[in-house]
């Protein structure tokens, strides 16, 4: 997607670790009339595939999911990272190794919110090595739910995530596909 790519060359910085910070417009400050364009293109790839639900995990994804779930006129269910009182104990539950924080989560999502009869399309908006996506999917198999696909807004194609998972017979839809980044040459993509 042409308008994100613009956007992460005008306004992410690249940092040591393959790092590409776009918090000013993506995942901290949110950009939302971005986001409702990147809504509208997954509309587009994710025609016809009868979603009724989107899913993401805490905490980056939610605003992104949220536009989509608009989008969609369906509802935005995000997993979370710790359990707090207000969940019931009954959840699908699953680990999850974060890239960014270097931590590994107990990932949950209650029963009440993900069911067989959901067409879910996970939402995210980074994909690197593919932990967090995988852990999605795991939650959604439990659920007996039908994985309609992910939308990932930046996948960091130089890392084996993306391939992972399309090995795996994922519909996968980037939006904007890294090929490559230092802190010296910015950001290159994918054609």
């Amino acid at each position: 997607m042409q308008l994100l790519e613009e956007r992460i060359r005008k306004d992410g910085i690249v940092k040591e670790g393959n790092v590409l910070k776009v918090d000013n417009f993506l995942n901290h400050q949110m950009d939302i009339k971005l986001f409702e364009e990147m809504a509208k293109e997954w509309k587009r790839l994710f025609a016809g595939c009868g979603v009724n639900k989107i899913f993401t995990i805490e905490a980056s994804g939610i605003g992104i999911a949220c536009i989509v779930a608009q989008e969609f006129g369906c509802p935005a269910v995000f997993a979370k990272k710790t359990k707090t009182k207000n969940i019931a104990s009954d959840v699908y539950k699953t680990k999850v190794e974060s890239f960014t924080h270097g931590t590994v989560y107990d990932v949950i999502v209650s029963k009440e919110y993900l069911l067989p009869t959901d067409r879910v399309l996970i939402i995210d908006d980074f994909l690197a090595n593919g932990a967090a996506l995988l852990g999605l999917i795991d939650l959604v198999n439990a659920a007996g739910a039908t994985l309609v696909g992910a939308g990932i807004a930046i996948e960091k194609a130089f890392q084996p995530g993306g391939d992972l998972i399309r090995s795996k017979g994922i519909h996968l839809e980037s939006l904007a596909r890294v090929k490559s980044m230092t802190v010296e040459g910015g950001v290159q993509f994918c054609r």
